[in-house]
């Protein structure tokens, strides 16, 4: 059998780069959607998930240029477009990202299902209990989630189980809502907490990500 064998108590010195985490940069691109102006993001990991959701967000107008591998400019300044299709959502299931930040900031979203018409093995209905509770209308229509919503407002979500990409998702919707939003059981991994960061540092009031309860102050 292989193995490692590790023998300790030998100073270590030197300097090792930290790349930029997939699971974190995701949600932060997706989120750049509810910024009025532009927006620059470092440490972009060069992975096939993170262009595709570059790929996405260009298509719905976002302006995307790179000023170095790892550094992008977004502007989403002059969006053109609400739909996530199916053809990129099946490559990349954090594509329903977009989800939250289309409806609260535009009213209105298509986002195809990760599975098509099927929910699948991993369902957003999470996601979309708790749009519905902060105001959203949605309907399922030949495998896309439809939303539409006037200016959402801030409720008390419980979610049944501490799902991650529904914990950024409901997040990134209620930073815009009128008054105040609380997660309970919330997901509890770094990742939410890096979202949480990058959306306080473009004007939102969030406190608590990184425990099951994050309250949320909608902003205008």
């Amino acid at each position: 059998m292989e193995r490692i064998v590790i023998e300790g108590g030998v100073p270590l010195q030197g300097t090792v780069r930290v790349n930029g985490a997939k699971n974190s940069a995701l949600p932060i691109l997706a989120a750049s959607l509810l910024s009025q102006s532009r927006c620059r993001l470092s440490n972009v990991p060069d992975l096939r998930d993170v262009k595709t959701m570059g790929r996405l967000l260009s298509g719905l107008g976002v302006g995307i240029s790179k000023i170095s591998p790892d550094t992008w400019n977004l502007d989403p300044t002059e969006i053109t477009g609400f739909e996530a299709p199916y053809d990129v959502v099946r490559t990349m299931r954090a594509s329903v990202l977009v989800l939250g930040p289309l409806i609260t900031r535009f009213g209105r979203a298509d986002v195809s299902l990760p599975g098509g018409c099927a929910i699948g093995a991993r369902p957003i209905n999470l996601h979309l209990m708790g749009l519905e509770k902060l105001g959203a209308s949605l309907r399922i229509e030949k495998g896309y989630i439809c939303a539409s919503s006037k200016r959402l407002e801030g409720t008390r979500i419980y979610l049944d189980l501490p799902t991650v990409t529904g914990t950024m998702n409901l997040m990134m919707a209620a930073t815009l809502a009128r008054g105040t939003s609380l997660i309970e059981n919330a997901a509890c991994e770094p990742e939410v907490s890096e979202l949480a960061d990058a959306l306080c540092k473009m004007g939102a009031r969030i406190e608590g990500a990184g425990t099951d309860r994050i309250e949320i102050e909608g902003v205008d």
